[in-house]
């Protein structure tokens, strides 16, 4: 009777152009009589699953055996002796793979030439391997039998494990998808996992090309949106133009065809958005894929063109609202009559201290949107006060106060975090950690840790800015006057933080210095 063989056990050719070619199967020969290598070696010689060859290790004893398996983590097959240096040499070996290198990948079938030392029921119910033979019964046929059912399991269990890393750098990145770039490590795990679940040995990589008209700050290029390890490199400068031609090829082409194809043992999936926005996948497998395999890496490009897209409205979105927050408080500025970037620095000076007294990262993004709202109830501010150029008397004075009120009343009416926050800011960032400040006179930490930090930067960037009723003071005029103030004017733990980062500081006025 002729041997039944199974589709993945035939063998493969190599196609044209193929890249490299697979890495083989390791399998590792522990007998102490050479004639059993040579043999194994030797009937195995033309032997090929999954289109991968065979690589052969040698080891003659247990302890070379150990050396091996310590220095290679990808040995799929260990065919091992029971009866070595010792009676029980190769049963201590099988106990150190899976007890102390806990390794529980490699497949071990035991081969004894003298079953009387180590019955065949003792030994299965003892020892974690995976077949056991004797050495009489290893034909050619029975052991290109054991060939298949170790290196499927081997391969198969390998699968589940890849799959299992991937799924845990998926689920960690889910945490962290707020943007775009976070997207790209996201999708990048899944492409690996999608793969991996696959069974396919596979490479590849996810593009995406706004659209003309939604491409506001990206101008239709074709950007990298995921990548296996391959092309990972691409996650960092994004450009694609370093690409091999024959995937540039690819990829051009079903842009132009507006459709995916499939050529030889290459994919390329085209998705496009309601929005007009294209995204493509491209993967290169070490054989032929089936029909269910190409619909699942459909879904996947679609997905990620969707929420790729949803991202960037989002981004769009939360710059509008920073774009909108900054033009009112310049506006509000231009009409006191000062120039520069008084409300921007504001915004970043205090991130800075919010980020250095330990608030969370979005906390800090909230802080930069909200700081330059501190002074929009200056709208409500007669001119004549707002813009007298000398000191102003006792009603003035007065009048000058209620812009903290004003602003507070304005911003607190929206339900948003930033406007909530902006209306705290407004209220209480002219009170004084020494309570005689106002509107409320107000101390110590009953001020608002973000009042508290916008009443130092505020005043710290006033002093070193132009105004109508004073020259702009230096940089070491105003830090020593900060200080000064220190535990009576401002929160001290905030103004030792200011001083103790002077170069950030520095940064924030010459990345938005005062315009003419």
């Amino acid at each position: 009777m002729s041997d039944l063989v199974f589709a993945d056990e035939l063998p493969e050719e190599l196609p044209q152009g193929r890249a490299k070619a697979i890495d083989p199967w390791v399998v590792m020969i522990v007998d102490d009589d050479p004639a059993v290598h040579q043999v194994t070696q030797l009937v195995m010689a033309d032997f090929e699953f999954a289109g991968r060859r065979l690589q052969f290790l040698d080891a003659y004893s247990a302890t070379e055996a150990r050396e091996l398996l310590q220095a290679r983590q990808d040995i799929a097959l260990v065919l091992l002796d029971v009866v070595m240096e010792s009676e029980h040499a190769g049963l201590d070996l099988a106990r150190y793979i899976r007890e102390e290198l806990e390794n529980h990948h490699v497949r071990i079938v035991l081969r004894t030439g003298q079953p009387g030392q180590a019955p065949e029921e003792h030994v299965i119910k003892t020892y974690d391997i995976n077949d056991y033979k004797e050495k009489t019964e290893l034909t050619k046929r029975k052991l290109i039998t054991v060939f298949y059912s170790a290196l499927r399991s081997y391969r198969d269990i390998m699968i589940i494990d890849q799959s299992r890393q991937a799924l845990r750098r998926s689920i960690d990145a889910i945490t962290r998808i707020y943007d775009s770039q976070n997207l790209r490590r996201f999708a990048s795990a899944v492409l690996e996992q999608v793969a991996h679940l696959l069974g396919y040995e596979a490479q590849g990589l996810c593009a995406s090309r706004i659209s003309a008209y939604a491409a506001s700050h990206i101008e239709g290029r074709l950007k990298v949106l995921a990548a296996t390890s391959e092309y990972s490199k691409l996650l960092v400068d994004e450009e694609v133009d370093s690409l091999p031609d024959d995937v540039r090829k690819s990829l051009d082409k079903a842009l132009l065809d507006q459709q995916s194809h499939f050529e030889d043992l290459c994919f390329v999936g085209y998705y496009r958005t309601s929005s007009g926005n294209e995204s493509l996948l491209y993967m290169v497998f070490s054989e032929p894929v089936d029909a269910e395999a190409r619909e699942l890496l459909e879904i996947f490009c679609a997905n990620v063109a969707i929420t790729y897209e949803s991202l960037l409205l989002r981004e769009e979105i939360a710059d509008t609202q920073r774009s909108t927050v900054y033009i009112i408080g310049e506006a509000v500025e231009k009409r006191s009559k000062e120039t520069g970037a008084h409300v921007r620095r504001v915004g970043e000076l205090a991130a800075l201290l919010a980020e250095l007294v330990g608030m969370k990262a979005g906390d800090v993004e909230f802080m930069r949107q909200a700081a330059p709202l501190h002074d929009v109830g200056k709208i409500g501010i007669p001119d004549r006060v707002l813009n007298k150029p000398g000191k102003l008397d006792g009603e003035e004075w007065e009048i000058m106060q209620t812009h903290a009120r004003i602003g507070y009343e304005l911003l607190s009416k929206s339900d948003k975090r930033i406007l909530q926050l902006g209306a705290i800011i407004a209220h209480e960032h002219h009170e004084r950690w020494d309570g005689q400040g106002y509107p409320r006179g107000l101390a110590g930490e009953q001020i608002h840790v973000a009042g508290r930090i916008v009443a130092l930067v505020d005043v710290f960037d006033a002093l070193v800015s132009d105004r109508c009723y004073k020259k702009a003071w230096s940089f070491d005029e105003a830090l020593a006057y900060v200080k000064g103030q220190a535990g009576t004017q401002f929160d001290p733990k905030l103004v030792a933080l200011l001083l103790d980062h002077l170069d950030a500081v520095h940064e924030i006025y010459q990345r938005l210095p005062d315009r003419a």
